[in-house]
Parts: C-alpha cells; structure tokens; sequence
C-alpha cells in the first residue's frame, strides 16, 4: 500500500482529542448522500410522471392527426387509404370532435363528445382496453332507429358526477340547436350508457364521453363529414417524419398535428422543471462539498506537525497532496455509493413507500383531481443514475484540490519550531 493511501485512511479516524473532525467528517459523508439520494429520487418521479402522463395522453389521442383545411373532412376514406401506406403507420381511423352537455337525474356537466369508427378505432386508441364496464360493442345501435337505444361510453368521474351508471340514460344536448319560427332550439337526444371507461387521468374521465361516427355524424349534422383522421406510428418520436410522409402522399388542402405539437407547452414544462430540479439539488451537493473542504481544512491544521515530520523524512508536496486529495476523495465516493444505493431503493420501491405513507396518515398524496395521474410514477434511468455519481464524485474530488494544495506548501519549519 502506498503511503499516501495509508495515511489518508488512517486520517479518517480521529484520535479521541479529535472528535469533532470525525463528526464533520461524517456530516460531509451525509450530506453527499442525502444530496445523491435526492437527485435520484427527484429525476426518477420526474422521468416516471412524464412517461406515464404521455402514456395516457396518446393512448387517447393519436400519435398524428390529419385534418382538412376550413372545415370538416369528408374523403376521409381516401385520407385513411393513403395514410396507411405510409412507412411508419400502424393504424387509421376517422373521429369526430364535439362540444355537448351531458345531463341526467344527477346534474348536467359540459363535455367533449367524440365520434369513433368502431372498425379501426382499435387500431389507434387504447380506448376498448379501458373500458370498465360494458363494451364497445354498446355504441352499435343507430341514432333513432329501431327499439334500441344508441349507446354511449363515459368516463367513471363523469358518471359520478351526474350520478349514473351502466344501462342508464342520459340526455345529450347540443348547443348547434335547430332554428324554429320561436327561435333556436338545442338538439337533444337520449343515449344509453353501454360503457364506462377509466384512463386514469382526471381530466379525460371527467369530461369525455364517445358515441359511434355514425351517430355522432346524425346527431350534429356533419352529413358524411367527420372532423379528422388519427394516425397511429411506430415510433412516437419519428412524428414529424411520419408526418410530412403522410402529408407528401395525400396532396391536398389538408394539414398534419403531432402530438408533440399538440401537447407541446405540457412536457416542455416539464422538461425545463426537470432541468431546474436538477440544478436546485446539485446544490446540496455543492453545500455538501463545502462541508468537505472545511473538514480537510481543518485536518491539515491539526496535522501540521504530522506534515512537518513527513516532510523531513523525505515526503514531496505532491505526495502531501496526494494524503489530503485521497482523504476527502473517499468522503466523497462513501457518500456517493450510500446515497445512489439509497436513492435506488427508495425510486424502485416508490409506490410502496407512498402506500405506507397515505395509510399510516390518511391523506392523499396525489388527489386525481388536481394531478393529471392516479398513483406516484417512478421510473429509474441508469443514464441520470451515472451522470449523478459522476458528478457527485467530480464535486467531491474539485472540493480536496485547495486544502490539498494549501497541505503541500506547508513549511516544515514553522511545524516543528515549538516541538
């Protein structure tokens, strides 16, 4: 072992008349850790939200959407044809959007009524596997045809908010009313709830309903129109390409949205937070490494006569250097390797430590209603775990270069004077 090593280690351990040193020392080593633990757990719920919110935001809504220029679409047939040639995407399917409210015994409350082609809407959207209660099959039944009631699907916080359930009916109500000798007169009409579904995210459950294109296209009096075309692709993250492929293939008045421009404003907040968090808890470990450049500082003060004798023996600046460098280096690796071990336990094991947290207190930690998700994401990338360590140990190791160097001009002389 080399003697720089030996001495370094044997540093770290205090003589009894030194034991406020051993106690900053280990305030140097914690607070690296609770610094490391931090960061991993801030970034991993921050990766995880991020991944679960778009998740659920595209397992509704399509990766592209295709529209038509100044109104609704009507060779939406052809649109989708083509689309579906284009390298990349996986399904198409025609929609409907609108505007209603929705009222029953329960209240009345204003929501988004979507029309979907139940052939292929299962090719783009998530929807069929969401639904609760009932089926999608329940959309079948034609708008004012037959004894059966068309059907509707809606979401579970909508149907407790106007307290139905499945097999009830609602009253659907269109603000495009028609025009009478009295005057304008809303369009209503009545659907049977065939479905409830739950995506998990508040916004969607509460104020979204589906109806089939047909009865959505009969209801508000689009004709053959519908209002886009979605597009479902491979890779998320190859939308743009997609979607110029699509728009180079269909040659029209048309226009193409991805969903990253459709959600743009959302995860760019959420990217810049996520930068932000970053920096705000590098920080602590900033703050912790000031704790390890006072406590080498303060070694080296109560080592001076330690460092006098070594050097008269022979030891070189660089060789002091090395003592003090390898001395809060070892600080910095020992709080580093506890905080991503703990770190790492506590992102892994995040949901479980929430659950205990929401039982042991009564509370919610996440309420669904402010908060677009209904449990505590955490998803741990080893990427960010790497560059976390490596950062905490580059921090350590800058915090050892000026007690080090200052160790290494030390004057023998003035450290034996008095001996």
């Amino acid at each position: 072992m080399a003697y720089e090593l030996f001495i370094g280690l044997r540093y770290l351990k205090a003589k009894r008349k030194q034991t406020f040193i051993s106690v900053i020392t280990f305030i140097s080593i914690l607070g690296i850790t609770v610094g490391v633990t931090a960061l991993i757990i801030v970034l991993s719920v921050m990766t995880g939200f991020e991944e679960n919110l778009r998740e659920k935001i595209l397992g509704i809504n399509a990766n592209v959407v295709v529209t038509e220029l100044g109104g609704p679409m009507r060779g939406y047939k052809e649109v989708s044809a083509k689309a579906l040639g284009v390298p990349g995407v996986v399904g198409a399917t025609p929609f409907t959007y609108n505007q209603a409210m929705i009222s029953a015994e329960g209240g009345v409350i204003g929501a988004v009524i979507r029309g979907l082609d139940m052939e292929t809407t299962g090719s783009v959207t998530v929807l069929p596997e969401k639904i609760k209660e009932g089926s999608i099959e329940g959309l079948s039944p034609r708008l004012g045809e037959g004894q059966s009631q068309a059907g509707i699907i809606i979401g579970r916080e909508l149907a407790r908010n106007i307290g139905v359930s499945l097999g009830d009916t609602v009253n659907v109500i269109s603000p495009m009313g028609t025009m009478t000798p009295a005057g304008p007169v809303p369009r209503m009409a009545a659907f049977k709830v065939a479905g409830i579904f739950e995506l998990g995210m508040y916004e969607y459950d509460s104020s979204m309903a589906f109806i089939s294109i047909e009865n959505a296209q009969a209801f508000f009096r689009m004709g053959d129109a519908v209002t886009g075309v979605e597009v479902k692709i491979t890779d998320i993250y190859d939308a743009e390409r997609v979607a110029d492929g699509i728009m180079a293939e269909i040659k029209g008045p048309y226009w193409t949205r991805t969903w990253m421009d459709m959600n743009r404003n959302l995860f760019s907040a959420l990217k810049l937070e996520k930068v932000a968090m970053f920096i705000i808890l590098a920080l602590i470990i900033m703050v912790a490494a000031l704790n390890i450049i006072s406590t080498l500082i303060m070694v080296v003060m109560e080592k001076g006569k330690d460092i006098a004798i070594l050097k008269s023996l022979g030891a070189t600046s660089g060789g002091i250097m090395r003592i003090f460098m390898i001395e809060g280096i070892i600080i910095g690796v020992t709080g580093t390797l506890l905080g991503t071990a703990l770190g790492l336990l506590a992102a892994l094991n995040l949901e479980t430590i929430v659950q205990f947290i929401e039982t042991v207190f009564q509370f919610k930690v996440l309420p669904p209603s402010i908060y677009y998700i209904d449990k505590f994401p955490s998803k741990v990338e080893p990427f960010f775990v790497v560059v976390i360590a490596l950062i905490s140990i580059g921090i350590s190791f800058l915090a050892t270069l000026y007690p080090s160097w200052q160790a290494s001009r030390f004057d023998p002389v003035e450290g034996l004077r008095y001996e």
